[in-house]
């Protein structure tokens, strides 16, 4: 699923979340409604225009629709771990850096695990909040109709049928078998999910299994700096995926090896540009980079330049910190956050591709408009003019043009 898809259809999901309140409330109001004397009906429709009662159903169908989105994207579990997903599945723990940490948790089948838990986001626990009130009325008519069917013939087999589904959130009622509430199918999933997909103007075949591979994607790539906020939401990821399993023995391995694999991908891409000729670089291991692919005779360690990728992305630690790659093996170094150009002016662990480009552009102007301000006096004026230079440095490396750069 490229990422403006994504983009589209989370943040739409996000604020269909958000809003579920307002739903449930109009919809609880149209309820009401039904009881009321015709006339007073009447008047309070004429109020508020006729027809919602239709809109609140198309609504409340769509934030069930919006909270599979949602928690499948933040959690990375597969359809089937979410139709496992019931009532009361959340909860939290906390470490002794006092840092809350929340779970999920669920029944996981495609590698018998069975009783399984993932971390999950504030985001996530919100809908799946909201799917808890979502399907109370779901619920309760599926007890009705286990109590009826009770009623008739307590050995009647299809009670038991039916008791599988209590609890579930991701529930609705089945044409084909009297309208009972049942867990929504595979084929009812992702027929929803298109229909979202249409209805936010977005262009895609969206189905259930796209939103695993799209979090293992997004989660490695968030080693990099690319999405802070899974980033920060995550925050026993590492490199070794191992460690953060060891948090909570009862998450589902699996995942945490998909983003590993993911994480693996993203590195290599990286270390592939790096050793292209035609790539420009800058930054002290930038530098030594390129002088090291100029060379007449470079050592042959390696007997493909695959495997080459490969050993230089797994031997090297490389993070993103926004305005250069960085391969130091901490995040003690200032350049990551309080001096940014400082990765410009020789760090041997800094590695500035053409993606960061845009951030020095946009640092030599500003740090330009300040170069004559008489309020910083003169040592500001001599840091201001330290830090244009090594941005200048960064632009001709990559091959900018200053000219006309204010």
């Amino acid at each position: 699923m490229p990422d403006h898809v994504f983009a589209a259809l989370f943040e739409r999901a996000s604020g269909i979340v958000e809003q579920a309140r307002l739903a449930f409330d109009a919809h609880h109001a149209a309820e009401e409604m039904r009881g009321l004397d015709t006339a007073v009906k009447e008047t309070l429709e004429s109020k508020s225009g006729s027809g919602h009662e239709p809109r609140c159903k198309s609504n409340l169908l769509e934030i069930r629709t919006a909270c599979y989105i949602v928690i499948a994207s933040l959690s990375g579990c597969r359809n089937h771990e979410l139709a496992f997903l019931g009532t009361g599945a959340c909860y939290s723990s906390m470490d002794d850096d006092g840092e809350v940490y929340w779970w999920m948790r669920s029944m996981s089948t495609k590698t018998d695990e069975g009783k399984t838990e993932w971390m999950i986001p504030e985001a996530a626990v919100l809908a799946v909040h909201v799917m808890e009130r979502w399907a109370e009325p779901y619920q309760a008519a599926l007890r009705a109709e286990i109590d009826a069917k009770h009623a008739i013939d307590k050995y009647d087999p299809a009670i038991a049928l039916a008791k599988e589904h209590l609890g579930a959130l991701f529930v609705g009622m089945d044409p084909k078998k009297g309208m009972q509430v049942r867990t929504l199918s595979l084929a009812k999933l992702n027929m929803d999910l298109k229909g979202f997909a249409s209805a936010s103007g977005v262009d895609w075949r969206l189905s259930t299994h796209q939103f695993r591979r799209k979090f293992a994607n997004y989660a490695a790539r968030s080693q990099f700096g690319d999405l802070r906020y899974l980033r920060d939401h995550f925050k026993h990821w590492s490199l070794d995926m191992t460690l953060g399993y060891a948090m909570n023995e009862s998450q589902e391995m699996a995942l945490y090896l998909e983003v590993q694999d993911e994480l693996e991908a993203v590195k290599q891409g990286v270390v592939a540009g790096w050793l292209d000729k035609a790539e420009p670089l800058s930054g002290g291991y930038g530098n030594n980079i390129m002088e090291w692919r100029a060379g007449e005779k470079p050592v042959t360690l390696f007997k493909d330049r695959k495997q080459m990728i490969r050993s230089i992305a797994q031997s090297t630690s490389i993070r993103s910190n926004g305005h250069a790659w960085c391969t130091a093996d901490d995040n003690q170094c200032v350049g990551n956050d309080l001096e940014r150009t400082r990765c410009s002016s020789g760090c041997g662990n800094a590695v500035i591709g053409q993606q960061h480009l845009p951030v020095y552009q946009g640092l030599y102007d500003q740090l330009k408009e300040l170069e004559h301000c008489e309020e910083i006096g003169d040592g500001g004026r001599a840091r201001v003019r330290r830090d244009l230079d090594r941005c200048a440095s960064v632009l001709t490396a990559l091959g900018a043009d200053l000219v006309g750069v204010a």
